[in-house]
């Protein structure tokens, strides 16, 4: 492989509270999952994130989660499919007039945090989200976690799947998300990270909690930047990638 796309959650600051350092963070990711309101993020933040996309040639993606700003998405809500199907839709549409009035426009779709990990398995949920997408735009690309529920119902409906792995998170023998209660469930040693996601570009296998190497599927690679380390970790990705001869781009 010579070029690798990587995705970062953008746009997560909220009124007075600043979450990661979005600008360092768009200087070396090819796409932005831009938070649409519902977990994390008000109007003001997240216009001025598109229009720091915008300029910076990187991709917005909708980043549509349960409806749960105190939790930050991270807790699972057991919503109705139509309600979670309006929801997703509501979130897109207003994502995508904030990042047209920046000059861009949404280019993909991906769910945030508990919605992420339930649509591994929770299938009515999964086409919830599935009807959400091709009720607004069909043309838009989903990414999510290989294997999961999501992803199949996404090609059963016609839409472009995009398979994701994920940088600084540690991984379950089965190939799924450690759970973030768990612990060393979040990675933070950049240059371990980047030894990682060379590996997974490489070699398409990733070392699971168990010690035990499984495979993993690759066209978007997921980087977090809501913690303080955030930027010094991407660019140690980024740098170790170019110095193998692997480019940063976007997916077409």
């Amino acid at each position: 492989m010579t070029a690798i796309d990587l995705n970062a959650d953008l746009g997560e600051s909220y009124g007075a509270w600043t979450l990661g350092d979005d600008d360092a963070m768009l200087a070396v990711v090819s796409r932005a999952n831009v938070a649409c309101g519902f977990h994390a993020g008000d109007p003001t933040t997240l216009l001025r994130t598109c229009r720091s996309a915008a300029r910076a040639a990187v991709r917005i993606g909708a980043q549509v989660g349960y409806h749960d700003l105190a939790g930050f998405g991270r807790r699972f809500l057991d919503v109705s499919p139509a309600d979670l199907t309006a929801d997703v839709i509501y979130q897109m549409g207003a994502l995508d007039a904030l990042a047209q009035v920046a000059g861009s426009a949404i280019a993909y779709v991906k769910p945030h945090g508990a919605l992420y990990n339930a649509i591994v398995h929770h299938r009515e949920q999964a086409r919830a989200v599935v009807d959400a997408v091709t009720s607004y735009d069909a043309t838009l690309p989903v990414l999510g976690l290989p294997g999961s529920v999501f992803l199949e119902e996404a090609e059963r409906a016609g839409l472009r799947t995009v398979a994701e792995a994920f940088a600084d998170r540690a991984y379950t023998p089965q190939g799924t998300l450690v759970s973030r209660s768990e612990p060393g469930a979040v990675l933070s040693d950049p240059h371990a990270v980047a030894q990682r996601v060379l590996t997974m570009v490489t070699d398409g296998t990733v070392v699971a909690v168990d010690g035990s190497r499984i495979d993993v599927r690759a066209d978007s690679i997921c980087l977090h930047g809501d913690f303080p380390g955030a930027a010094a970790m991407a660019n140690a990705v980024s740098e170790l990638l170019r110095a193998n001869h692997i480019d940063v781009t976007a997916f077409v």
